[in-house]
């Protein structure tokens, strides 16, 4: 046995990530809109094979790499996650890597989570404790590799080992949540300055992203499809010139929903538009078509709940602390400074669904409403558009079409023509 001397161990309770990984992503809304994917990939650390041993009590998880790396490991509570933070990786595991755990760990995902940082998501069978992570250096015809330790503890335990933001019971206080609402000033400082552009903001967000692949059908991953379209929306509305086009992402990053609203809230959007894609579970039977979704406390139907829980599962996927949720009364004065706002959202979409269904084939039931999180800007007109169903072979055949993500996008940019000029109307009228 080689000595303890020839290995390099980096403790991952005491090593912080890499400057990339601390760096402020989407939430500023510069870092997603900005970024260009780096063509040197072979720079990137490369992670090869990984490898689950242990029962329901230990259960150890390792990762195969060509260089030691640093990392940063926490657990989440409800659901119970381990999520490990580390510089960004060229991932060439086997396809299927992750869907079977072993264990303590149910499953896991991995992916780019923002610019310059990867990312980790294990999904665990109970409460459970990081009793060791290190990182062992080359030896011995083994290359570097990531350990990850688990130990089965009990629920107070697991609580009581979080870090104090990460503790179920904690909430934020109620005028944080009060602050949150006040209308975000793009200039930052107090008094006005004379705006570079004052075009219109419109936000795009497509939606997952990353280590969150969304649904998924015949090898085709709605992150990607998504992404697609929303370049391509970004591309013709800036054709026009007529407004300013923030997109919450550009690549390949996962962006938390609470980041994605902030975008929006930053630039003092005119308008976000989430693109997503849905799958219907084979038990369910099918459906098609295009479905465009507004804010809700009370979904419209069965369906639309279905897919707002799918949705706002999003930060446990990608290993967000949901803990910070607003308290009660908090939620009142949300909703208070959301009624105008939703009234503008509902607006837009008749305005949308009016130039979609000449071009696009439309859902039986195309204006929908559910408690969306990502359309929760109180002061921001949002929605979110469903372009079709990957679970159904006609829809995707579309969805992967460029003619008709060409004509898609031009009946998209046509609603938001009409509908901002209403809006920057009624504006100039008012002033």
């Amino acid at each position: 046995m080689a000595s303890r001397a020839n290995h390099r161990v980096f403790r991952g309770g005491v090593l912080l990530c890499t400057a990339a990984l601390l760096c402020s992503s989407a939430g500023t809304g510069r870092a997603a809109e900005d970024a260009a994917p780096n063509p040197a990939a072979s720079s990137f650390p490369v992670a090869s094979e990984v490898r689950l041993a242990g029962d329901a009590k230990q259960t150890r998880f390792v990762l195969d790499l060509d260089r030691p790396i640093q990392f940063r490991a926490f657990a989440l509570a409800d659901p119970y996650r381990v999520v490990v933070d580390i510089p960004q990786v060229n991932f060439q595991l086997k396809a299927g890597a992750g869907t079977a755990g072993r264990g303590l760990i149910k499953a896991f995902r991995y992916g780019l989570v923002m610019p310059g940082g990867s990312r980790l998501v294990f999904d665990l069978t109970g409460p459970a404790k990081i009793a060791n992570a290190y990182v062992l250096a080359a030896a011995n015809g083994q290359p570097p590799r990531l350990v990850l330790e688990l130990e089965q503890v009990d629920r107070t335990t697991f609580v009581q080992s979080l870090g104090a933001e990460s503790r179920p019971e904690l909430k934020p206080a109620i005028s944080d949540t009060v602050a949150a609402i006040v209308p975000v000033k793009p200039n930052g400082a107090g008094k006005p300055a004379t705006p570079t552009d004052t075009r219109p903001v419109v936000v795009i967000d497509p939606g997952h992203g990353g280590l969150d692949n969304g649904t998924q059908a015949g090898g085709t991953n709605e992150k990607e499809l998504v992404l697609g379209f929303g370049l391509a929306l970004r591309d013709r509305l800036e054709k026009s010139g007529k407004y300013r086009v923030v997109m919450t992402r550009t690549d390949d990053t996962f962006i938390p929903l609470t980041d994605r609203v902030k975008v929006a809230r930053t630039h003092a959007a005119a308008l976000f538009v989430s693109i997503h894609a849905d799958a219907l579970p084979r038990r369910e039977g099918d459906a098609q078509g295009a479905t465009i979704y507004t804010l809700s406390d009370k979904a419209s139907d069965a369906e639309a709940e279905r897919l707002a829980e799918t949705e706002n599962k999003a930060d446990a996927i990608g290993g967000v602390n949901l803990t910070e949720e607003p308290t009660e009364v908090a939620d009142i004065l949300i909703e208070l400074a959301q009624r105008e706002t939703r009234t503008f959202s509902n607006r837009f979409a008749r305005l949308l669904m009016g130039e979609m269904k000449t071009t696009v084939r439309m859902h039986k039931h195309p204006l929908k409403s559910a408690g969306f999180k990502v359309l929760k800007a109180p002061d921001v007109p949002s929605v979110l558009v469903e372009l079709g169903y990957v679970s159904n072979k006609g829809d995707l055949e579309l969805l992967v079409s460029e003619n008709w993500r060409n004509r898609t996008a031009g009946a998209m940019s046509q609603a938001i023509d009409t509908f901002l000029a209403k809006r920057l109307a009624t504006a100039g009228a008012a002033n």
